[in-house]
């Protein structure tokens, strides 16, 4: 039991708020000594290499690179100024306007902190302006901001690629269906949010002037036309097998520095300091990845997978059970810890019993990356919500903010329950 234990009292550490890498390494440092002694991390600095010498996760960094090039450029600025002139003289149009700018966000730069902050400073007062519901608001600039956890190309699909041991372009291609599916049920939502309740989404008053209207057009194009191309790019060279996943990452950095010249903001001091950040942010996942490495190199040794993995092959309902009750405690732990530990830790425990009851490898984590994006919207520990708070007005409150994204948990939640119900209408199995 000393492997149960062990998990318990890293989540423990975690929720009282120590850093998460140090958590994995140093409780799997003491509990391997007590159990193994010394000599149970002599093959550490291999595994180590190993990670280091990984392919696949070099594609992490330069995604990264291309999303915060690409928000330097200020891109969101101008897609939603454009989306929001087009559908703003529809009911709840301005809200449709930011979940479409939040999912191009998503595929071109997958950054959820810089597209929550960018729509929250832009889209939210606009939407306040002209009465729109704070809560609804509130809920689909946080919604829409996560898009970039399902939409390729997504760093939580790289990882879970490479814990899984499944070619990252599969993951890509498998979670284009779901996340238009999920973009069309925010839109669907709001349409009928705006029917219901007139008043707090209203239409814009429009200029009706077609001169005025084609110059609209003509100006939403140029904003969204540039980053399309990108998109298509990135993910058309990988779709049509021309180029691997990390190769297109390193496609997708140049491009998005083609588009920062394009849209006269490049400079070297740019360059600079979006290398700088892309270090910090590749070095934070990295080194929860070593720790995770170290705390399941102990959880194995200690025997604590057999003990999971034989609690969880026995549960009634065979795969069905298995899989329902893995996703219920992914999205349990979500509201406490970020998707980067538990795709290191939860995932690797889970992955031998989703084998060994024979479920389809991408269906699986398809649904874990699914479920991990609903942890960016849920309490206490959600990060759309501090992003948001951080830069909305004094007169949005906080429970503003959780009303809001509570039907949107609700549609992630559905969402995921059709894939594990229907995977053959998504071409998962």
């Amino acid at each position: 039991m000393i492997g149960i234990v062990m998990f318990f009292v890293a989540l423990v550490m975690l929720l009282f708020g120590f850093p998460v890498a140090f958590t994995f390494g140093g409780v799997a440092l003491i509990f391997g000594v007590w159990a193994e002694g010394v000599d149970m991390f002599a093959f550490m600095p291999f595994r180590i290499q190993s990670i280091m010498e990984n392919v696949v996760l070099m594609a992490v960094p330069l995604f990264i690179f291309m999303g915060i090039v690409l928000q330097k450029t200020k891109l969101a600025e101008q897609l939603l100024e454009s989306m929001g002139k087009l559908f703003g003289g529809v009911r709840g149009g301005l809200a449709i306007s930011t979940v479409l700018v939040g999912a191009l966000l998503a595929a071109s730069t997958g950054v959820v902190g810089a597209s929550v902050v960018a729509m929250g400073l832009i889209s939210l007062p606009v939407m306040l302006k002209y009465n729109y519901d704070k809560s609804l608001a509130c809920g689909t600039i946080c919604a829409s901001g996560t898009l970039g956890q399902i939409i390729p190309p997504s760093i939580i699909l790289i990882i879970l690629g490479d814990v899984l041991g499944i070619p990252v372009g599969d993951l890509f291609q498998a979670a284009v269906g779901p996340g238009f599916i999920l973009i069309g049920v925010y839109v669907l939502y709001i349409l009928a949010y705006a029917w219901l309740k007139p008043e707090s989404a209203p239409a814009l008053p429009m200029d009706d002037d077609v001169a005025n209207k084609r110059e609209q057009y003509v100006k939403a194009l140029k904003a969204i036309i540039p980053p399309l191309a990108l998109i298509l790019i990135v993910l058309g060279s990988i779709f049509a097998g021309i180029a691997t996943p990390t190769e297109s990452s390193a496609l997708g950095g140049i491009g998005a520095l083609a588009l920062a010249a394009i849209y006269k903001q490049f400079s070297w001091k740019m360059v600079y300091e979006s290398s700088l950040e892309t270090v910090k942010v590749t070095a934070m996942v990295f080194a929860i990845l070593l720790g995770a490495t170290a705390f399941s190199m102990a959880f194995t040794y200690t025997g604590g997978d057999y003990i999971v993995e034989e609690i969880l092959s026995q549960l009634p309902g065979g795969a069905t059970g298995f899989l329902l009750l893995s996703m219920l405690a992914i999205l349990i732990l979500g509201f406490f810890i970020d998707f980067v530990e538990i795709s290191f830790i939860i995932v690797p425990i889970l992955a031998p019993v989703a084998e060994a009851l024979g479920i389809a490898p991408v269906w699986f984590a398809i649904l874990i990356a699914m479920n991990l994006q609903t942890s960016f919207l849920t309490p206490p520990f959600g990060f759309s919500l501090f992003y948001l708070k951080g830069v909305a007005p004094p007169s949005v409150r906080t429970v503003d903010i959780y009303k809001g994204v509570v039907p949107f948990i609700v549609m992630q939640v559905a969402v995921v329950l059709t894939i594990l119900l229907f995977p053959e209408f998504y071409g998962l199995v």
